[in-house]
């Protein structure tokens, strides 16, 4: 990507300390909560305590990794590589597949966060493919009903591992949603209608190494909008979680196989804030490469997101406004195009 220019340059008061040890690594925390979902496989499982595990991780984080998680470890293995593959190609044959006003999935690397532009490249695809067709389609929705994927012709085997891998990490999607609805004392069903037709997609982050990372971010701070972040990591590190109660930068220690989970806006909508949804950003080091591949879990284009009904009260009163998901992600995405930024979502723009 070559050498750091101005626009990659966040403001002082947002520049990362990296923390790097002699070896080059940096130093984690282990304060992030992971839980364990074994348990799961048992047919006779209570539920229950990995509820009340994810519950206490929702407030005061709206962080978690999981393990044990049934997602296939080799399946892992293979879509990680041809992410790593498809990075490696050279600039014009990455560039066949690149983004643009019409389209948003593809490649990319001139992203930016608030404004200042991330030190990453990227690939997106949607879960569905090849096209995403709104329930209840409305005259605005004509842009969104033509976004479809774009697959490079290399890797042979790049589309095939990519839907399968895609399968699987919804499958887990919908157990997390369980439990979290389960958390909140919901039926395990609760959220699960506000599915049918999703939005979701999966992102492949390269980050390579930065001569600079004193003075820019892989991914600046921002929230995510959807309801859960399904997050596969490599060792390196770098995702920095902004702590619930002070704000301070923690980093979030790499698990070998384990899973990062981060609630999203939909979500500290719908819990009228019990649960956080928390800011994040990405650090980048002199000497490491860094692969990240999250899953975006997002509601079906027709929901309408407001605060659950069970949760509120005279005394709790909801905290937001009801919003349309489709709405809001068509003119998120038309406002990407136009200023080549990713916006942090603000849902403070629906707070009643």
């Amino acid at each position: 990507m070559g050498g750091l220019d101005e626009a990659f340059i966040q403001a002082p008061e947002h520049r990362p300390t990296t923390h790097l040890t002699n070896s080059g690594d940096f130093i984690f925390s282990d304060e992030i909560p992971t839980i364990d979902l074994s348990s799961l496989g048992d047919p006779d499982c209570d539920k229950t305590a990995i509820a009340t595990e994810i519950a206490k991780a929702c407030e005061r984080w709206g962080f978690f990794q999981v393990i044990n998680h049934g997602l296939p470890s080799d399946l892992r293995r293979l879509v990680e590589k041809a992410a790593a593959d498809f990075f490696n190609l050279a600039s014009e044959e990455k560039r066949r597949v690149k983004r643009d006003e019409v389209n948003p999935m593809g490649y990319h690397d001139e992203e930016h966060t608030k404004n200042v532009r991330d030190w990453k490249e990227i690939f997106d695809f949607f879960l569905q493919d090849p096209t995403i067709v709104p329930a209840t389609p409305e005259p605005e929705d004509t842009e969104f009903r033509k976004l479809t994927n774009q697959w490079p012709q290399s890797p042979s085997d790049f589309r095939e591992v990519c839907q399968e891998y895609a399968r699987e990490v919804e499958k887990l999607a919908f157990k997390l949603l369980e439990l979290i609805s389960l958390s909140l004392g919901l039926s395990g069903d609760r959220l699960k209608g506000y599915f049918k037709e999703q939005t979701s997609f999966l992102r492949f982050n390269h980050y390579p190494s930065c001569p600079n990372p004193e003075l820019a971010l892989g991914v600046g701070r921002h929230k995510d909008g959807g309801a859960l972040t399904v997050l596969a990591q490599d060792s390196v590190g770098g995702l920095q979680v902004s702590r619930r109660s002070d704000g301070q930068w923690i980093s979030v220690k790499p698990i070998t196989d384990a899973l990062i989970i981060n609630i999203g806006n939909c979500m500290q909508v719908w819990t009228n804030d019990k649960y956080w949804s928390a800011e994040h950003r990405v650090v980048v080091n002199t000497s490491k490469e860094r692969f990240s591949i999250p899953f975006f879990f997002f509601p079906s284009h027709e929901a309408n997101i407001e605060p659950l009904e069970e949760l509120i009260s005279e005394e709790n009163p909801p905290c937001y406004k009801m919003y349309n998901w489709g709405k809001f992600f068509v003119s998120r995405n038309r406002s990407d195009f136009k200023k080549l930024q990713v916006e942090n979502i603000q849902i403070d723009h629906f707070k009643a």
